[in-house]
């Protein structure tokens, strides 16, 4: 899930700065007048990129209410942003964490206050207008649901949102009090519980905004509309509608609940509470006066507020905020002006429209003219995707179609910067490609590889400079997947990492850096899981059972369907390299290997582990697979879900810690983000190593001791006794 922001509570979880220290730090807002009957308070936070409500923030704008409220000659007050393309963008995360076990009552206390503060702006004698150019998310957006009136920029960047459900949280300053009462009661519970963004033009069409104007027309359209209002009091009517209770019949409400829920709990599976819980207040408070409304938001705000999921996806938002100010290595990075993708496959394609969608100029090869001819169709398709249309958008693919080339020689790549290689997973193969390329690209080109297991040191052991050869490595479907592996040979260059750092945030992935190992990281943590559930089915468990927990743990989908999803030919192959590198713990499948033998490769062939040979080609159980298991079944068991649980998971955190020593990659962070986006390890649990300290290294220790009959791979490792004999944690 994408986490921009957090909420409102989080700048308001710190006391209130003493008179001294307000007078220490710089002045957020500004206040200015227009023909003096105007008020202009514009947020401009000095040293930041971004306007976030921090207690100092709410401090200045409690005394400049105090100071308008006085003023009999204002006809109107307008609030606006002096950092072009951003509203308010966050809050004070720092604020946040430092009030996580603070006290319920000190909570509510807390969302009381900024909500009471808020709620002054339409009080106000006069209209208020929130001018919104850009990212109005947040607290940012409940400041602004709070004035009178919204006027939006037809920017591209405008976005208004309460994206709180992506921190398990709902808007606590009254977001839920005003924004059913503005824009109606359904609205609100679609834009609160999904936690999506809105544009402009839809802030419009709903009611939140009562127009959209260019940016530079913004001041002109907020003075226009305060003589208007001031003129009509129309404002004072829509005050006087909006303290009320929201008018709707029980039947109406009901249908609405009962509809809304069930959305709810399909798409959060019940793991992420936040939803469930805005949905109640929104149908509690819609039959109360904003008083009433407001208090019960405060209480049921203070039982999210500092819980499991709400910690776990807070960690989850400093693990992407922290990626994206990583940089990979301190060197400038080169200049990507074009590149060269090779093998028009399933991945050159993801890699190549990755580029083109960011208006990269991409030449695509591949030997074979038809597979090139179809990769090229397929590439635009993909990166003029429209997910409104469900289909490729064809102005998109016109105005695209420039920055796409086909190349059946590697000669053509001469003129590119970069190289991404996604030809077969073969290192012999791989090699030749390298050979050729380093004959024909210009001598500051960098040169890399999309393998998902070779070591990079082996790919680069024949090449004249494997200063400037490293991985790249995508994930499948590379549109959808936002990791990227940056794998550092012995010998790369700390330009060459720059270089890869720089070019995958320019195509809006997340790179993690990774030192060249087997697996690297996501697949070295990933193949203990998968072979493990392998073994389940060969001491008598179900494949549904061995899917089941695993999903109820908060996995996308279980390892046994996964299997089948990458390809049976695919794992094995994978398997093979780590069974060489790790034979004392990595276990081999003679159960894989035989399917594959049989040509049940997964969803591609319609078997694997289960069939798909169904209309919506959905898993089902295939009593077929039976004779496989019952050839190399070892005995029947019945196993609790908690033995099935630890069994899966138990195998690839022993595993982690081994990354971690060999410092493949830098800490703990690291594994635990690669494994959210490269795996989809469920965000509430706030990744692998996250979730193993709310355990305890102790705790982890008793539980493997039940599983040592097993072999090394349960074995503990020095690190976690560590942990446990200290009391530390991984997330020091």
């Amino acid at each position: 899930m994408t986490l921009l922001l957090v909420s409102r509570c989080q700048s308001m979880v710190v006391a209130a700065f003493t008179p001294n220290e307000k007078h220490v730090m710089s002045a957020t807002i500004t206040r200015s007048n227009l023909d003096g009957t105007i008020a202009v308070l514009s947020l401009d936070m000095p040293d930041k990129g971004a306007n976030i409500l921090s207690s100092h923030v709410l401090n200045e704008l409690e005394e400049h209410l105090d100071a308008l409220e006085n003023e009999d000659n204002l006809k109107g007050l307008i609030i606006s942003s002096g950092k072009p393309g951003t509203f308010i963008a966050g809050a004070d995360l720092r604020e946040f964490v430092a009030s996580l076990d603070a006290d319920r009552a000190d909570i509510v206390g807390l969302c009381r206050r900024g909500r009471l503060l808020f709620s002054r702006l339409h009080e106000l004698p006069f209209v208020s207008v929130a001018v919104i150019d850009g990212i109005c998310v947040g607290g940012g957006a409940e400041l602004a649901i709070a004035c009178d009136r919204r006027i939006v920029s037809q920017s591209s960047a405008t976005q208004f949102g309460f994206p709180e459900v992506k921190l398990g949280l709902f808007p606590g300053w009254g977001g839920t009090v005003w924004t059913p009462r503005i824009v109606g009661l359904y609205n609100a519970v679609e834009m609160i519980t999904g936690g999506e963004s809105i544009d402009a033009g839809q802030a419009v069409q709903m009611g939140l905004a009562t127009q959209s104007v260019p940016p530079e027309k913004l001041l002109d359209a907020a003075i226009r509309m305060i003589h208007q209002e001031s003129e009509s009091g129309s404002f004072l009517k829509d005050r006087e509608q909006w303290s009320q209770p929201i008018e709707m019949s029980e039947t109406e409400l009901g249908f609405l609940g009962v509809t809304a829920a069930g959305f709810i709990e399909q798409k959060t599976k019940g793991h992420y509470p936040a939803p469930l819980a805005a949905l109640e207040v929104l149908l509690g408070g819609a039959a109360l006066d904003p008083q009433a409304a407001g208090e019960l938001e405060s209480e049921e705000m203070a039982n999210l507020f500092g819980s499991p999921v709400n910690r776990a996806l807070l960690n989850v938002f400093f693990l992407t905020d922290r990626n994206k100010k990583q940089i990979g290595a301190h060197q400038n990075p080169a200049a990507i002006e074009a590149v060269g993708v090779i093998g028009a496959g399933v991945m050159g394609q993801g890699i190549a429209s990755a580029n083109i969608r960011r208006k990269i100029p991409t030449l695509l090869s591949d030997t074979a003219t038809e597979a090139l001819r179809n990769g090229i169709q397929s590439v635009l398709e993909q990166a003029s995707y429209n997910r409104s249309l469900k289909g490729p958008d064809v102005e998109q693919t016109i105005a695209l179609a420039p920055f796409l080339s086909p190349a059946l020689q590697t000669s053509e790549m001469e003129h590119c910067d970069l190289v991404i290689e996604a030809a077969v997973e073969r290192a012999e193969v791989k090699k030749i490609i390298f050979s050729d390329l380093e004959k024909v690209v210009s001598p500051n080109a960098v040169l890399a590889t999309n393998t998902s297991t070779i070591p990079i040191d082996e790919l680069a052991s024949s090449l004249s400079h494997p200063e400037r050869f490293l991985g790249i490595h995508f994930f499948n479907p590379v549109r959808k997947m936002p990791l990227v592996e940056i794998i550092r040979g012995t010998k790369t260059s700390d330009e060459a990492v720059a270089t890869a750092f720089d070019y995958a945030k320019k195509i809006k992935k997340s790179p993690i850096l990774v030192r060249s190992g087997p697996g690297f990281l996501v697949n070295r943590l990933l193949l203990p899981y998968m072979s493990e559930a392998v073994e389940l089915l060969l001491e008598g468990v179900e494949p549904r059972t061995v899917d089941r927990v695993a999903t109820r743990f908060g996995m996308p989908m279980g390892p046994l369907q996964l299997y089948d999803v990458v390809g049976l030919d695919v794992a094995a192959y994978a398997g093979k390299t780590m069974v060489a590198a790790y034979p004392d713990r990595v276990l081999k499948s003679p159960l894989v290997e035989e399917l594959v033998a049989d040509g049940r490769l997964g969803q591609k062939t319609g078997q694997g582990f289960y069939h798909y040979q169904n209309k919506k080609r959905r898993a089902e159980t295939d009593a077929a697979l039976n004779p496989f298991i019952a050839k190399h079944k070892k005995e029947d068991r019945d196993l609790a879900a908690e033995e099935i649980q630890d069994r899966l998971l138990l195998p690839m955190l022993l595993e982690a810690t081994r990354v971690l020593d060999e410092q493949i990659v830098e800490n703990a962070r690291d594994v635990d983000l690669g494994l959210i986006l490269g795996i989809g390890f469920p965000p509430f649990r706030g990744g692998l190593l996250f979730w193993a300290d709310t355990l305890g290294a102790g705790s982890l220790l008793k539980k493997l001791e039940r599983y040592q009959g097993l072999g090394a791979r349960y074995q503990p490792t020095p690190r976690l006794v560590h942990l446990a004999e200290t009391g530390n944690k991984f997330y020091d």
